[in-house]
């Protein structure tokens, strides 16, 4: 079983930068894809970004250009670098590591996680 660890978000003024981590503890990463997802108040949890155990990356049009995520295996983290935060982007943010026997067409779903972080808060004030 692995634990995930968030840290970062916070509070920050429209058009700034955040950074997320979310490091995997209990057993190594380096072979699952990872998730963010996000979940504003009211709303259903919904995709953000995606990186495969190859470095590959998927994003939701809505977020393209302006976020970023990577991994460093050798850290057992993966990153989400925000810019240019909206006030849409208000959300509580969690990683997720994808199941290993689940396709890459199910990035987007959370159904295909296995494990999750215990979320972290962004407010963007405009």
């Amino acid at each position: 079983q692995v634990q995930l660890v968030e840290a970062g978000g916070g509070l920050v003024q429209a058009g700034g930068s955040l950074r997320f981590s979310c490091a995997a503890v209990g057993r190594t990463f380096s072979s699952y894809a990872m998730g963010w997802f996000r979940q504003a108040p009211g709303k259903e949890r919904e995709f953000v970004a995606a990186i495969s155990a190859g470095s590959n990356t998927y994003y939701r049009d809505s977020v393209k250009g302006r976020l970023t995520i990577s991994r460093d295996n050798a850290k057992n983290t993966v990153y989400l670098q925000m810019n240019s935060l909206k006030p849409e982007d208000k959300a509580v943010y969690y990683c997720a590591e994808h199941r290993a026997t689940y396709s890459l067409n199910s990035y987007p779903a959370p159904y295909a996680y296995d494990f999750w972080g215990q979320g972290t808060q962004v407010t963007v004030s405009s």
